[in-house]
């Protein structure tokens, strides 16, 4: 199979994904939209997976990419391709689903419990609650159609399911200590005192839940690989 994922800074890349691949002994290929790459023909992909970035989907005028990103993750779900967004990847693709995507009441960043909707579509195997990592300001409207998979207090539209190939995940299922940590460098100015986000120590004293959320991640992707 081939996943071709979408990077969108240099210090968000594929996490623990890029174990999972390996593993299954997947092809991989990426578009840097930092640094100007030029996705390929989407009949050369299995499989997309849509990264996180500190941007917002409405950003198009500082980052003009943004269009063309959305009409190829369009195009990708018309034509039943796997795709999986994470964080702005999850709002990404909201708004290739014609989806409102907007800032949330509250900025979430750090390890907070989710609730799953064991209900919907590839979530079966999800415990009712985990605590994940989180670093978002944005949320969007569930698309049409579409099922919701998760949600905390801070944030009801954590995470959906639209048909069977397409999932977004608002938090970071696939950090790993060192993505943790690049996020903490490049996202300092963030951490100001509010309810929903924690220290710098606070979130690194989270670290033990990276074991379980990197389980749950390659649970998900063995479910949508099938």
């Amino acid at each position: 199979m081939h996943i071709h994922y979408f990077q969108h800074v240099p210090f968000e890349g594929l996490g623990c994904i890029a174990d999972w691949i390996s593993r299954k002994g997947h092809k991989v290929s990426v578009t840097r939209w930092y640094a100007n790459d030029t996705p390929p023909p989407l009949a050369e992909t299995d499989w997309l997976i849509i990264m996180g970035g500190p941007m917002g989907v409405y950003d198009q005028d500082k980052y003009p990419w943004l269009e063309t990103e959305k009409n190829y993750i369009r195009d990708a779900i018309q034509q039943g391709k796997r795709v999986l967004g994470i964080c702005l990847g999850a709002q990404l693709v909201a708004a290739a689903l014609d989806a409102k995507v907007y800032p949330n009441q509250q900025k979430e960043i750090g390890w907070f419990p989710v609730h799953f909707e064991k209900t919907a579509p590839l979530a079966d195997f999800m415990p009712v609650t985990a605590t994940v990592f989180h670093w978002h300001g944005d949320t969007f409207d569930l698309p049409e159609n579409s099922a919701l998979f998760a949600s905390t207090p801070a944030c009801r539209h954590q995470a959906f399911v639209y048909g069977d190939k397409t999932v977004g995940l608002q938090f970071h299922f696939e950090a790993t200590e060192a993505s943790v940590a690049e996020m903490l460098e490049h996202g300092q100015s963030e951490l100001v005192e509010d309810t929903y986000i924690q220290r710098a120590e606070e979130i690194v004293a989270g670290n033990g839940h990276i074991a379980l959320n990197n389980q749950l991640m390659f649970s998900l992707l063995d479910r949508m690989e099938k």
